[in-house]
């Protein structure tokens, strides 16, 4: 039976063979004898002779060891480098008294191996006990005089070790006059063997001859399937073999050849159809979902899932874009950490693992699976650049083949690429429609809020003109009683809805303020942070976009602030404070402010400050100043070549009935372009300036004459101008020193028919306010003397909690306070905050909005202030609503301090690292 199963080549080889095996066996027993003498020679060879080798070695081994012992003793003082000193001292006897024994048939040797013992004797009592003892004797300057004195201790030791070599020589000798006496014997043996072969070849031939026929027929029918396989290059097909011989074993080995071809070529195809499938993607959500499908489908994976990077440093998460065979809020974990769980570890260790035979018990615990219970797990990092972007997990009901494990490390070699072209292409797109959307919205806005205020205007004169003819009817209709009363009426009706339209025009540009700086403060931020370009990850025409949109979102934040305070003067809410100004550090502080402006543009600037002008002077300092800005700014911007200057004197009671016993005097003067005795009344109104051509060169809104002028009425004074055309202007200011303030009825001045603006009648415009802005700028670098933006540690590592309903918001002030280097986390309303807040305990900072759903600001900060354990956490309030009451508001709901949006970066980080340090 079994040779039945299985009859091979080696069977039949060995039946032919046994034939001369038993010929051999004759010869065998023939040269036995000869063989074991030479075998009892060889042991003696190999036992004695390396054994005597081993001693010898050992022996002078030890002799080194006590000689590197002595020297550690003598050159550290410690007494642990003398054990080996020790145990070679007592140990070297030994092995020498053994050596001594086994060359006991060669007299010439023991005595050269007494030769070396006394050596060694005399070196351990001369030299190595007596410098060792003068050592622990703390005699140190003996030792050295032994080591000069005593060249007798290092000659000995190599003495010692010659005689050595010279005894191993001589024992090399003995061992290769007996290896030749063997090589003697082999010769007269291998004649032997000789002789026995050639019979043995003769009936080997014949055998051979029997035997070659069966296995050369076999292996031609192997050689003709081969050939039939490669001519169609089909590796599918497989060699059938018969015979249960070797010929089978070649042709399962070609087999196994054909099978290994064929799993390269099923992965090479596997994995260009992974990649295939998610070329062209835009998007990682997508790219996720395609990538997971197709690893899964050719892995034979039973569930999977994707987790993509997101963050950088101790701050970077695994975030879940893309699971198969399972919903995305089932198949597994959401995120996690470098860490968290076999997924995070294999992250952290950047190496593909492989879980095989989980018992059916078996909780997936910290993977990325949640409950899913496999009998195969499967973990791989994606890598770009040497860094972990993404980790791929497959579970399967049965244990990954290593072809499957090729598969996934095939796939994710290119794959990282991939991810970081779609987030870096994502990145770009999305910041693109973002900052155009932003812009579209706040266009659309601030058209609307023209239109709107134009209506409210239009209202107001139709009420006004109502107002007239109610007056003209009243004295046409004097002897008729009944008309009287009922036009009285009407009049009083008509007056209220003035009232109330000014009510309700308040309002209205007070909420718009708020809709418009809300997408302001974000379209602000980001657009600093692009043109910034920290990352260097834009072109420089990138870059001129963003700083043209931060540009023009200074600009609109200029307008809405302009449309505001002239808002507050038609409604007679813009309150003035009277305090004292002053006016011995005003003409430095001017020049100061408009020094350099004067250097940019070639203009020579004089400020003039007469000696009788008293020091103190009694004003609304801020609208004071806001005048004179406007004034010069204006002056500036209209004078291309020539000088500016400012004259400050005191005047004669200019107007009696306003209780001032002095007035102030300051004119501003021009060599600019002028302005025609016709537009002199028109550049005064809100939203009229010069003609068309002034309006394209200069540009501008044309409000702020019409807020200084307004101002100036409400400080007690007046504004006079004289101009021609090209011939220049000055432009003169009288204001009226109360210490009281105005009196209620103290006459408002009025401008006369010659009153105009200076240069070109368009203020404090988009231009102004950006010249404006780089004036506080260089005067603040000026007095502080730092640089704009320092490398600041204190913000690193906080944590910072933003609460914001705005998504736009929290993304631009996430990104900024994170290139700090800070720890954000973010709230959508109140509720959510007060939620956090109990879980988190290291909170260093609150960035708070006021205007949010389920729970305002206001709520939100009383009940933080009434929780003991986070009482003294700093709250910063941010609006966009930036009425006078609200600072008031914030904080008395319990703010540390008020910020109104939209925001400067430099304002909020100042602001934040007071609160910060004073902790």
């Amino acid at each position: 039976m079994i040779g039945r199963k299985r009859f091979g080549i080696r069977g039949k080889i060995f039946t032919g063979y046994l034939v001369i095996i038993l010929c051999l066996v004759v010869s065998i027993i023939a040269v036995n004898n000869q063989i074991s003498s030479m075998q009892t020679e060889r042991n003696y060879i190999i036992n004695h002779d390396i054994e005597v080798h081993g001693l010898t070695n050992e022996i002078e081994k030890q002799v080194l060891d006590m000689e590197n012992g002595q020297r550690g003793f003598i050159i550290t003082g410690d007494e642990s480098y003398l054990e080996p000193y020790s145990l070679a001292a007592s140990d070297w006897k030994d092995n020498y008294n053994k050596l001594y024994d086994l060359i006991s048939d060669n007299p010439s040797q023991q005595k050269r191996l007494q030769d070396i013992r006394d050596d060694i004797n005399q070196w351990i009592q001369y030299t190595a006990e007596p410098s060792i003892q003068m050592k622990r004797d703390g005699q140190d300057g003996n030792v050295l005089s032994l080591f000069k004195k005593d060249t007798a201790r290092s000659k000995g030791v190599e003495d010692i070790r010659t005689q050595f070599d010279t005894f191993r020589t001589t024992e090399k000798g003995l061992t290769k006059e007996r290896a030749d006496k063997l090589d003697n014997q082999n010769a007269v043996l291998k004649t032997s063997l000789y002789v026995l072969l050639f019979f043995v070849v003769l009936i080997s031939a014949a055998i051979a001859v029997f035997v070659s026929g069966s296995i050369v027929k076999t292996v031609k029918a192997v050689v003709r399937s081969i050939s039939a396989m490669s001519s169609n290059g089909d590796v599918t097909q497989r060699i059938h073999v018969k015979s249960r011989d070797e010929i089978r074993d070649l042709a399962e080995a070609t087999n196994n050849l054909l099978s290994v071809v064929e799993s390269r070529e099923w992965l090479q195809s596997s994995t260009n159809e992974v990649v295939e499938r998610y070329q062209g993607t835009s998007t990682i959500k997508v790219l996720g979902e395609k990538f997971i499908t197709g690893i899964a489908q050719f892995a034979n994976a039973s569930t999977g899932a994707i987790y993509i990077r997101e963050g950088e440093g101790g701050k970077a998460s695994f975030i879940k874009k893309g699971a198969y065979a399972a919903p995305m809020n089932s198949a597994g974990r959401e995120s996690f950490k470098l860490g968290e769980g076999l997924i995070g570890q294999c992250a952290a260790e950047k190496r593909l693992m492989v879980i095989d035979h989980l018992p059916d018990d078996y909780q997936l615990i910290g993977t990325g699976l949640g409950e899913v219970r496999p009998r195969s797990l499967l973990i791989a990092p994606v890598m770009f650049e040497n860094e972990v972007i993404a980790v791929l997990e497959l579970a399967s009901l049965e244990a990954f083949t290593q072809e499957h494990i090729d598969l996934v490390e095939n796939t994710t070699k290119t794959f990282g690429l991939t991810i970081d072209s779609v987030i870096r292409r994502m990145e770009v797109v999305r910041l693109l429609k973002e900052s155009q959307a932003m812009t579209e919205e706040l266009q659309a806005q601030s058209e609307e809020m023209q239109t709107q205020s134009e209506e409210l205007q239009m209202q107001s004169e139709e009420l006004r003109m109502i107002n007239e003819q109610l007056e003209q009817r009243s004295i046409e209709a004097e002897g008729k009683s009944a008309e009287l009363q009922q036009a009285k009426v009407e009049l009083e009706e008509k007056a209220k809805q003035l009232t109330l339209s000014s009510r309700y025009k308040s309002e209205f540009l007070a909420n718009m303020s708020h809709e418009l700086r809300t997408p302001l403060n974000s379209i602000l931020i980001l657009s600093e942070m692009l043109a910034e370009n920290s990352a260097n990850g834009l072109s420089s025409e990138d870059e001129e976009f963003a700083r043209v949109i931060h540009s023009s979102g200074q600009d609109l934040l200029n307008l809405i602030n302009d449309i505001l305070d002239l808002s507050k003067v038609e409604a007679g809410k813009l309150e003035m404070h009277f305090s004292e100004v002053n006016m011995s550090e005003f003409p430095s502080q001017i020049e100061r402010n408009f020094g350099h402006m004067a250097d940019k543009k070639g203009l020579t600037f004089e400020v003039k400050k007469d000696a009788d002008v008293p020091d103190i002077f009694y004003t609304d300092e801020k609208r004071f100043q806001q005048i004179i800005k406007n004034l010069l700014s204006n002056a500036f911007k209209f004078t291309e070549e020539g000088s500016v200057s400012l004259h400050i004197a005191k005047d004669k009671a200019f107007h009696p009935q306003v209780g001032a016993d002095h007035w102030l005097k300051v004119s501003v003067k021009d060599t600019g372009i002028g302005i025609p005795k016709d537009k002199h009344d028109l550049i005064f109104e809100a939203f009229q300036q010069g003609d068309g051509a002034t309006v394209r060169k200069y540009g501008g809104t044309g409000l702020g004459l019409s807020i200084c002028l307004e101002f100036v009425k409400l400080l007690g004074g007046q504004l006079e101008l004289e101009s021609e055309e090209g011939e220049g202007s000055t432009f003169t200011l009288y204001i009226p020193s109360l210490p009281n303030g105005l009196t209620q009825h103290a006459p408002m001045l009025v401008m006369e028919e010659s009153e105009s603006e200076v240069a070109a009648a368009i203020s404090d415009d988009a231009a102004l306010a950006e010249e404006l802005k780089e004036i506080d700028e260089h005067t603040s670098h000026q007095q502080e003397g730092t640089p704009v933006k320092e490398e600041d540690s204190s913000f690193k590592g906080k944590k910072v909690l933003i609460v914001d309903d705005d998504h736009r918001n929290i993304f631009a002030l996430k990104t900024a306070l994170e290139n700090e280097k800070m720890n954000v986390i973010t709230a959508e309303n109140g509720t959510q905050c007060l939620e956090m807040l109990e879980n988190e305990n290291d909170v260093d900072l609150i960035l708070m909005d006021i205007m949010m759903p389920v729970m305002d600001g206001f709520e939100t900060m009383r009940r933080i202030r009434a929780n003991e354990r986070v009482a003294g956490v700093p709250i910063i309030a941010l609006t966009a609503k930036a009425m006078k009451s609200d600072r008031e508001k914030c904080l008395e709901a319990g703010a540390s301090d008020y910020i109104s949006k939209p925001l400067k970066i430099e304002q909020l980080f100042s602001v934040m690292r007071v609160w910060i340090l004073n902790k």
